[in-house]
């Protein structure tokens, strides 16, 4: 059992839990992640940490209300338990001093750049955020991020906060006049997102990491369903990854194998609203 020690409700759709959590606290680094089951007879879903803390012996995930499970468990409170936390998982993110490091996040996707983004800082690197939401309320975590951050940049598709339009059109207007002085680029977001900051970091060479999530259920590679394609050569999201050179990710085939599921996620949503009512 992992107790809930802090929700907080960080816009309409994205809730935070602080969980107690003392081994994976001690154990997790940038760029891992949980495998959650909130429930008896319950789905696992993946969850990136955002955060941990070994001295509380707590770590953070943020949830977006998106599927049955992730509103069930959006819904839960303080001193509530989650039945299982599995974790960290996953290979750790690269953190070296590269020089000029962008971090691109979209979306839920704001809530994992922030230990990456403190950990590049901490490693000497000058932190370039860019962080994109459909509208001022999902710009998430931001006194957190700017605290590691050299430059913040804000996008909103509604222009409602700063650059009006997607993070990956500001990152090429960013990259037409620093290109020279960018060393890498992490982005983590929706596939979509990520697929289209590649498409903008290819052409200048700059070396683009990215956070895959794809269809999960044990998370240690033993069930085969998170396959993604990565340089002709098929890796699994949860032990390979999650992170990778996104240049050499096949982002279509990702793309068709995400959405595989997503009538029957939609007619289970359905059913449940139906029955809570």
């Amino acid at each position: 059992m992992h107790k809930i020690i802090k929700r907080i409700q960080l816009s309409d759709e994205v809730v935070r839990f602080d969980i107690e959590a003392p081994v994976i606290s001690q154990k997790a680094r940038a760029g891992q992640f949980v495998i959650v089951r909130a429930f008896e007879n319950g789905e696992r879903i993946p969850l990136t940490i955002a955060d941990n803390d070994p001295k509380s012996g707590t770590i953070t995930i943020v949830i977006l209300k998106i599927g049955k499970t992730t509103h069930k468990l959006s819904m839960m409170k303080e001193g509530e338990n989650i039945i299982d936390v599995v974790g960290p998982l996953g290979i750790p993110s690269e953190i070296d001093n590269y020089g000029v490091v962008a971090v691109v996040g979209g979306g839920v996707g704001i809530a994992p750049i922030y230990p990456i983004v403190r950990a590049l800082k901490k490693a000497g690197n000058y932190v370039v955020t860019i962080v994109g939401a459909k509208n001022k309320g999902g710009l998430i975590l931001k006194e957190e991020i700017s605290e590691f951050s050299d430059e913040l940049h804000f996008c909103t598709d509604d222009g409602s906060h700063g650059y009006k339009g997607f993070v990956s059109c500001f990152l090429s207007d960013f990259l037409e006049e620093n290109s020279k002085k960018v060393n890498r680029t992490v982005a983590v977001g929706p596939v979509l997102m990520m697929k289209a900051v590649c498409d903008v970091t290819r052409p200048l060479g700059i070396k683009t990491i990215v956070s895959l999530n794809p269809i999960m259920v044990d998370g240690t590679g033993m069930c085969g369903s998170c396959r993604v394609e990565v340089d002709g050569e098929t890796k699994f999201g949860c032990v390979d990854g999650p992170e990778f050179d996104g240049h050499l990710v096949n982002f279509d085939l990702l793309l068709q194998r995400s959405g595989i599921y997503l009538n029957e996620e939609r007619e289970s949503l359905r059913l449940w609203e139906k029955k809570k009512k």
